[in-house]
């Protein structure tokens, strides 16, 4: 079988060939190649081609690919069911070990994606404050739902249009859509808007219009406004979850949310997600509440059992430092092969994400990441591909590094990159 012949196959009987629209190569075209195994650093396509991976599953595999105690959780816990719908042992523990790690969370309900999750936070925010407005910011993602589907409407204040076919002009009226890190817009909204304001809801660092850090102050005021206005503040950490920080982006910034989603490293690359804060908002969640939330696979054992295997490794000593150590060395590496290549470039990352930008800075909104120069990125991509690095087939994704990518891995990647860079200069 071929990458070709297999994309081919696929067109035949799936929208696009693929199951999530990214994979399909559109934004860099080509053929996307066909993944069949996995182990650390490195993934093999059908066509026995061998990638350094910096995508990682879109975020999850932290501790790498195929970690043995990840597989050996997953094999024992498969030897003895594969589904309940019921409740386990385990999910209390997985339970308990989110509930210590990120102490704004007193509560937390398991759910199987991180869609899920926000969607339900949204829906508690909205039970809990009897309000219907959300607050969300231009390039942010949180998920397909029809409410979080909402791209910026033609003022600086208006709320937002429909960003999908199939959501509702009166859903998209309901969410308001504001700048990424600007302040005074947040201000401005919440004093004329605020009384109607359900809840904010962010990802603390965002990796989805590729990383953009929180300026200095942004998270804070989001935390002012919401606490002002009695709206409700909900940190997306489905990728920061225990990647920025082993508590989190609210842990590396010392800002506490009532809400958090999670997905992810908390499956451990197993369908998973969670949203968990303060006791008496979840407790509006059914049973004990008005608000409805099910699943019948919730919590399903086995991605419990890999969740709760990665994440005892990844509080293991200097853990978090090690893997934060090498995507430093990683995006510094980058740098100095374009400035030697002369391409304008620019990179930053946090923790274990970390972002690469074809302009002349790091990006600090939504419009400044589409000033990227993104021909040359899909150029870039192609040529890091053809030597062997697979990173994310988008100028607009963070990357990702895991345990096991050593001195080897890194020094191979910047190898590469200096052929890439050359060849598109």
């Amino acid at each position: 079988m071929t990458n070709d012949s297999l994309f081919e196959r696929a067109q035949r009987f799936i929208p696009a060939g693929v199951n999530s629209p990214v994979r399909a190569f559109r934004a860099v075209g080509g053929t996307p190649p066909f993944l069949e195994r996995a182990s650390g650093a490195y993934l093999w396509d059908a066509e026995g081609n061998r990638y350094l991976d910096y995508v990682g599953s879109w975020g999850p595999m932290v501790v790498g690919h195929t970690h043995p105690a990840v597989v050996a959780a997953v094999q024992e816990r498969a030897s003895r069911a594969l589904s309940f719908g019921a409740p386990t042992a385990a999910e209390v523990e997985l339970a308990e070990t989110i509930c210590r790690l990120m102490p704004s969370i007193e509560r937390v309900r398991l759910v199987s994606s991180g869609t899920e999750a926000t969607m339900t936070a949204i829906r508690l925010a909205r039970g809990f404050t009897g309000r219907d407005v959300i607050v969300k910011f231009e390039g942010c993602y949180h998920g397909h739902a029809d409410a979080l589907l909402v791209k910026a409407g033609s003022g600086a204040l208006t709320f937002g249009n429909p960003s999908s076919a199939g959501v509702p002009a009166n859903t998209a009226a309901h969410t308001a859509v504001l700048d990424y890190n600007n302040i005074e817009q947040v201000k401005t909204f919440f004093s004329s808007e605020g009384k109607s304001v359900a809840c904010v809801i962010v990802e603390p660092v965002a990796g989805n219009m590729n990383l953009v850090l929180p300026a200095g102050g942004f998270l804070e005021t989001l935390r002012e406004e919401c606490t002002r206005h009695g709206a409700l503040l909900i940190f997306d950490e489905v990728m920061t979850g225990f990647r920025v920080a082993l508590g989190g982006a609210q842990a590396r910034f010392g800002v506490r949310p009532d809400l958090t989603t999670l997905g992810k490293v908390i499956g451990g690359g197993l369908p998973v997600g969670a949203l968990g804060g303060r006791r008496e908002i979840m407790e509006k969640l059914a049973p004990l509440g008005p608000v409805y939330q099910a699943g019948t696979l919730s919590g399903n054992p086995i991605a419990v059992a890999a969740g709760l295997a990665t994440l005892k490794l990844v509080q293991e000593r200097n853990f978090q430092q090690k893997v934060e150590s090498a995507t430093s060395v990683l995006v510094q590496g980058f740098a100095a092969q374009a400035k030697k290549a002369r391409v304008t470039f620019a990179s930053q990352s946090i923790g274990s994400m970390f972002g690469i930008y074809f302009r002349a800075s790091t990006p600090r909104s939504f419009a400044e990441v589409m000033q990227s120069d993104v021909e040359r990125f899909k150029r870039f991509f192609h040529a890091m591909l053809a030597r062997g690095v697979y990173l994310a087939p988008s100028a607009y994704e963070a990357g990702f590094v895991s345990a096991a990518h050593g001195e080897t891995e890194i020094d191979a990647t910047l190898a590469a990159a200096r052929e890439a860079f050359a060849e598109i200069a």
